[in-house]
């Protein structure tokens, strides 16, 4: 700001100018608006109650022994008898009296006492001078386990047992031998160093050891060695021939092609190809360990009085609970210093309530999957009903989304077998009269179509697309070939047998 001095009349008169105000006004002034918007936003907590309902059991029962291990306000409930629809997921203040330190600590010295006596107990010997249980378990053997055993009993020199020792070392785990015999030459680390026909000869030796196939070093190699099982010297003479060349002819089950080149009956060549087909072109999985994936049914579905009731696998519910004890002592001494044990407290009641509403949403769930499909439970597949996702959300009262979560990595447990969730839902598929039919129903029908088939005549899809038309049921054929392929089941080209 500044100052203009004019004179007027012998009078100063003084005029103030402010430079800035112009470039004040031309600047937008800056106001607050309020805008009202309604959004749907899921806290962290809530993610992770998303996640834990979407996980299988046997993940959602390693994440609570996880919890266990970690939360001092958490223990393990022992087994008292109680029933699948009642899990022991009781709250500390429903469950035990009050307790004095002195209590807790005999309480929580006899609890240690007996976890301790139980963890060694299985160990050791009876009373009676019997092994335990865990003593007479048949401990696995490895397939470089078995190969070694084989080769100490063999009468060779230190040598010829190194070149033959790297060899088994260098085989995976289907038995193969991968890794060229060159490159080995340096891995045995012999002095002096070991040559091509040496090793060859060594891997002659483990070739020629149990199982039959090991140190094989393509398929076709494998089933060569396995030949001299077939003790038909016939059959075994076609099958060398067949395996040495026309091993491509025998994956695409070509009978006809390779009968023409063999000389030899459709029915033979067939006969012998079934033969090699029994052979093992993985023989390192006879040995080891094998990582199975194991079904645990989370609900069971059982039959009384012509009524199906569904209750909880006991097996799949974490029998967990509230330390009452730990909790009252925190609860009578808390203060601002002990922030993180209130922290596992809160995380800890949070973790007892998800348990609780997994648990339960499943079973509602699974008691409206069979209330709708229990003419699928007496019948079998062909009597399965369309349903879908909205039908037991609305049933249910939850949301679509959730319901496909709760159907994901879940299993149902019946008399005519162990079944996904997700296997009693599908889309209606109407027929000539009218009437909905379901994939799963179509499913098995084409099943059982097929198995009435004869061998030297099997239907293509297109027959059996016809088939179906026959009965009322308007499919297209390429929903035949999707459902035929949904069964495992070959075509029409593979599934041909000659007589």
């Amino acid at each position: 700001m500044f100052a203009v001095v004019k004179r007027r009349h012998g009078c100063c008169v003084v005029e103030a100018f402010a430079p800035y105000q112009q470039a004040e006004e031309a600047v937008p002034s800056l106001q607050m608006h309020a805008d009202h918007r309604q959004t749907q936003t899921l806290s962290p907590r809530l993610q992770h109650a998303v996640r834990l309902l979407q996980m299988s059991s046997l993940d959602f029962a390693a994440l609570v022994r996880d919890a266990l291990g970690s939360n001092p306000f958490l223990e393990a409930e022992e087994g008292d008898g109680e029933t699948a629809d009642e899990p022991a997921l009781e709250q500390a203040a429903d469950m035990q009296p009050a307790a004095d330190d002195g209590a807790a600590a005999s309480f929580e010295a006899d609890n240690d006492r007996d976890l301790w006596q139980a963890d060694g107990g299985g160990l050791r010997r009876a009373d009676d001078g019997e092994l335990s249980a865990m003593e007479t378990m048949a401990a696995e053997t490895s397939l470089n386990t078995h190969l070694h055993g084989q080769l100490n009993v063999l009468p060779l020199s230190p040598r010829d047992l190194a070149l033959a020792r790297t060899i088994v070392e260098s085989l995976d785990d289907d038995g193969y031998l991968r890794t060229p015999l060159e490159e080995l030459l340096e891995v045995a680390g012999l002095d002096p160093a070991a040559s091509l026909q040496e090793m060859e000869i060594a891997l002659k030796r483990v070739q020629a050891l149990d199982p039959a196939g090991v140190g094989a070093r393509n398929v076709a190699e494998c089933l060569r060695l396995q030949l001299p099982l077939i003790a038909c010297p016939t059959m075994r003479g076609l099958a060398q021939r067949i395996v040495d060349e026309h091993l491509q002819a025998l994956a695409a089950r070509d009978v006809m092609s390779m009968a023409r080149r063999l000389g030899a009956s459709p029915a033979q060549v067939e006969g012998v190809c079934d033969r090699i087909r029994h052979l093992d072109p993985r023989p390192g999985w006879q040995l080891g360990s094998s990582q199975l994936a194991y079904v645990l049914p989370d609900v069971v579905v059982k039959k009384h009085r012509s009524q199906w009731s569904v209750q909880l696998n006991p097996a799949v519910v974490p029998r967990v609970r509230l330390n009452q004890v730990y909790a009252q002592l925190f609860q009578r001494h808390r203060s601002a210093q002990h922030a993180e044990m209130g922290a596992h407290l809160q995380e800890a009641r949070w973790t007892l309530r998800n348990v609780e509403q997994r648990f339960s949403t499943i079973l509602d769930v699974a008691q409206a999957i069979v209330r709708r499909q229990r003419n699928f439970l007496d019948y079998g597949p062909m009597a399965m009903k369309p349903m879908g996702l909205r039908e037991i959300a609305d049933e249910v009262g939850i949301h679509e989304s959730t319901v496909s979560r709760v159907t994901n990595n879940k299993y149902m447990a019946t008399p005519n077998g162990v079944y996904e969730l997700k296997y009693f839902f599908s889309r209606a598929m109407s027929s000539a009269n009218g009437s909905a039919c379901s994939g799963t129903a179509i499913r098995g029908l084409i099943h059982d179509i097929i198995e009435a088939e004869t061998a030297d005549a099997p239907l293509s899809d297109a027959e059996i697309t016809r088939q179906l038309a026959q009965q009322g049921l308007r499919v297209a054929r390429r929903t035949v070939t999707k459902y035929r392929q949904l069964l495992k089941i070959e075509a029409v080209d593979r599934r041909r047998r000659h007589s």
